[in-house]
């Protein structure tokens, strides 16, 4: 009797493994093909069966500018994913989405909040400060050189001077991007710019679409006001740095007085070929 009920217990213990190995190898994404390694964020048939278009942008320079701050694109960034016919919401997988690529920001720390004694307590070095772009919501493709992006900036310190958490925007207040190669129209004091369509090519042996050197803009968005902004003093009290950040950036800003111009390479490739 026992050597039966112990048969049973391993017959199941068995198929209970073999259940859970079936379950993650479905959840777990699929490589892309050899040459297509650059659309690895765009999720797999296994991932999204709806998916048939994978697009990579690589943003590789330009500007960001929101109140009396701008930060200069310096280092490269990637927004990937894929999108059901016709475009529209981007998917992404864990590889996916916006890349997190901290920028400097001129003037540092104390060019945002004005607190120059700062530097005689951490030293100007300690004080250097990075912005990074997070996405604060769904990007939605309106083309193959078009988007709208809903962002939040994170403000960053090595020295905690600003806490972990402060930022410009959020899930709940986005900033929110309308990219476009054309003309804008902004409200006034802005004025219309224009960015650049970019040069068009197809690869066929991999059948992808690349739209090299072109330059998306916008310069009619809004900016919401600091928040989480936090300088713990002596280590132990808190003390908000919110209403400093907003005053020295000109925070929060309406629309007609922030621009961003980003200089971008894309790649378009159809699911079926990444896959």
């Amino acid at each position: 009797m026992k050597s039966k009920r112990h048969a049973k217990l391993l017959a199941t213990v068995a198929g209970v493994m073999v259940a859970f190995a079936m379950v993650g190898s479905a959840a777990q994404a699929k490589t892309p093909n050899p040459g297509y390694t650059q659309f690895a964020g765009c999720p797999s048939p296994e991932e999204n069966a709806a998916v048939v278009t994978c697009i990579r942008s690589d943003i590789t320079g330009g500007h960001f500018q929101m109140g009396s701050k701008t930060v200069p694109i310096e280092k490269p960034l990637t927004l990937s994913g894929g999108v059901k016919e016709g475009f529209g919401p981007l998917f992404y997988n864990a590889s996916g989405g916006l890349s997190k690529v901290k920028q400097r920001v001129p003037g540092g720390v104390i060019g945002l909040t004005g607190l120059t004694w700062l530097a005689e307590f951490l030293g100007s070095d300690a004080l250097t400060l990075y912005a990074t772009t997070e996405l604060a919501g769904t990007p939605l493709i309106l083309g193959a050189a078009a988007a709208q992006l809903p962002i939040k900036v994170h403000l960053e310190n090595s020295t905690g001077v600003l806490g972990k958490n402060c930022y410009i925007g959020s899930t709940a207040s986005p900033i929110v991007l309308n990219l476009t190669t054309g003309t804008t129209s902004p409200p006034l004091p802005n004025k219309p710019i224009s960015g650049t369509v970019p040069e068009v090519e197809f690869e066929e042996e991999r059948e992808i679409l690349e739209l090299n050197n072109g330059v998306f803009v916008d310069n009619s968005f809004a900016a919401p006001g600091a928040n989480g902004c936090v300088l713990t003093l002596f280590g132990v009290i808190p003390f908000s740095l919110n209403s400093l950040v907003n005053l020295q950036s000109g925070l929060p800003s309406p629309a007609g007085k922030n621009e961003t111009v980003q200089e971008f390479d894309n790649q378009i490739a159809s699911a079926e070929s990444v896959y």
